[in-house]
């Protein structure tokens, strides 16, 4: 097989995978603005008129501005958590020099292997319960506040990081927080994209916590409320489906917008560009 005949190849492949991944997205957005209820939104071709008014029933039965914006607080308030702790240890944790760092580090890769479901019951007793934190942002935020996934990706990072640039930065009398700032943080642009990245998917996706920690609906995010209306109130609407997949397009459009954002930092970085030689 020649090189052209191979590249050709690679790139129907690729062009197949493409196709299968976009078309859960395109399924999403035509059953969203389909009018007809009747209508499948899985032909290559929908037949049927097309609406905005699912967007409207959706919004009516579970306030999309309200839910989306739980949505938000509760996400950036985990993200906040995750980027300060996260570079914080991981800096530490790959930089410093203390007496049980690596037992530390073992530590913390144990309570990784530890599933969020079986701590989920006491966390609720504990949150809801001991502090009183049910129906709040905080119950919300504070047991996603730590995330040791991210202390290890921004500790492998910060590892690959030249030791001289360091070294120079406190010759010249900064301190580790400067170091840590004017240094390290800039150097691991990409890092942090995908640590926010994964970060964001996960409790603005989430449903369990919220769901256990929230009962009153005007605190509930969007995918619990979503998840709400599939079960008690869409089959009061002439098209549920299309109301559904109304909510689930405002679900994942910041997600799609947050992906596009942060896609030009997923590169390597120029981390030898500071060292001379």
């Amino acid at each position: 097989m020649t090189r052209t005949s191979t590249k050709v190849l690679l790139y129907v492949l690729l062009g197949l995978a493409a196709i299968g991944f976009l078309f859960p997205f395109y399924f999403m957005i035509v059953g969203a603005l389909q009018e007809n209820p009747t209508s499948t939104p899985s032909a290559l071709v929908p037949s049927g008129g097309w609406t905005l008014g699912n967007f409207t029933t959706i919004n009516e039965r579970v306030d999309l501005v309200r839910t989306l914006f739980n949505s938000l607080v509760y996400t950036a308030g985990v993200l906040v958590g995750t980027l300060v702790f996260g570079l914080c240890a991981g800096y530490a944790l790959a930089r410093l020099r203390f007496r049980g760092r690596r037992v530390l580090f073992s530590v913390m890769l144990l309570v990784q292997m530890i599933p969020f479901q079986l701590l989920m019951i006491p966390l609720y007793v504990q949150v809801a319960g001991t502090y009183g934190l049910g129906d709040t942002y905080a119950g919300m935020i504070l047991p996603f506040f730590i995330n040791t996934a991210a202390v290890f990706i921004f500790r492998q990072f910060f590892l690959t990081l030249p030791e001289e640039l360091f070294e120079a930065a406190r010759i010249d009398g900064a301190g580790e927080l400067r170091v840590l700032w004017s240094i390290a943080i800039p150097m691991v642009r990409p890092a942090i994209a995908t640590v926010v990245l994964i970060t964001f998917i996960g409790p603005w996706n989430e449903f369990l916590w919220p769901f256990l920690v929230t009962k009153d609906a005007s605190m509930q995010p969007l995918a619990v409320a979503l998840a709400n209306y599939i079960t008690n109130a869409a089959q009061q609407v002439a098209n549920p489906n299309g109301a559904i997949l109304a909510g689930a397009c405002a679900l994942a459009l910041p997600v799609v917008l947050l992906f596009c954002l942060f896609q030009k930092y997923f590169r390597p970085s120029e981390i030898g560009s500071g060292v001379k030689g």
